[in-house]
């Protein structure tokens, strides 16, 4: 029986998923590529690890024990990467952090810069996740550090805060919401909307939409907050955006920007690693340097843009 790491943090994903596809995903595998894996698991074993269903997949009694030494083993080479960098500060090294589309486009940045700057010899893979699933990359080893949305389950995973993020309609000055001080999502029934071009955010988005029956239908997709800032300024349609890309729109973008009331448009969001991890040096330098001043990258202030 011969499983290498990919096929174990596979597993591990697929099982913790319930699902072959979203586990894929989380292992950064095609559909096709994980599907045959898993079937070459089977096949070496000898032993069938998962129940397929129609609504998923669980693990076996076989797939439960599998389950149980997967984890020690990724746990076990996760400590070793730890103690093995201690004598390696010299050499060339790369933090994985992954982080919702908030924090990637709006915070991150500037406090990602000076910390390159300073560390010449590491290098950031940064990708972008939805929280959930940032949640379960982290507990299962996949990437170092996470930011994400700290009312997902956390089970498995140590929090630090880092900043709050704030979600806000965009609309033109003149549209008939912006002398409203909320709105909530329910009331932009029937507005031409604003998207962006897929990501963790249009996702999220589109999950509060379902859960309330609605469905948002955009007129145009954009691959960045800027743009659609300034399309809702143009009188094209309403948006979504985080407070802080509405505050660095600028006065000529002519919009307004209306504090969404729903209980999920505010985010608290956590810097989160894997329970009991030892980080590599850089990778836990890093996170004390994006953990020292949450609120240099917090949203958490007035929501209003400034008038003419």
């Amino acid at each position: 029986m011969r499983f290498d790491l990919t096929d174990l943090r596979l597993f591990l994903a697929v099982a913790d998923a319930g699902s072959i596809t979203h586990g894929a995903a989380l292992a950064g595998l095609s559909l096709a590529a994980a599907s045959e894996r898993l079937r070459e698991m089977e096949a070496t074993g000898g032993v069938r690890l998962l129940d397929r269903g129609r609504r998923g997949v669980t693990p076996t009694e076989a797939g439960e024990t599998l389950l149980h030494h997967a984890r020690l083993i990724l746990h076990q080479m996760t400590q070793m990467r730890g103690e093995i960098g201690q004598f390696a500060r010299n050499l060339r090294s790369t933090v994985r952090l992954l982080a919702n589309t908030a924090a990637l486009t709006e915070i991150l940045p500037a406090r990602l810069a000076p910390w390159l700057a300073a560390h010449p010899q590491v290098d950031i893979d940064l990708r972008e996740r939805q929280s959930v699933d940032i949640a379960r990359s982290i507990a299962l080893g996949f990437a170092e550090i996470g930011v994400l949305n700290a009312a997902v389950d956390t089970a498995g995973l140590e929090l630090r805060p880092f900043a709050i993020d704030r979600l806000v309609v965009v609309a033109a000055r003149g549209h008939a919401l912006a002398s409203r001080r909320t709105v909530m999502l329910a009331e932009l029934a029937g507005e031409p909307f604003l998207a962006l071009a897929g990501g963790a955010m249009s996702d999220y988005l589109d999950a509060q939409a379902a859960r309330i029956g609605l469905r948002l239908r955009p007129r145009i997709r954009l691959h960045a907050f800027d743009d659609i800032c300034r399309m809702a300024g143009a009188g094209a349609g309403i948006g979504i955006v985080p407070v802080l890309a509405a505050r660095r729109a600028t006065r000529p973008a002519g919009i307004t920007a209306i504090p969404l009331s729903d209980p999920w448009a505010t985010r608290h969001l956590s810097l989160c690693t894997q329970t009991g991890a030892r980080l590599s040096p850089a990778a836990q330098d890093l996170l004390d340097h994006l953990g020292a001043d949450r609120e240099a990258g917090s949203g958490d202030r007035p929501h209003p843009v400034p008038p003419d």
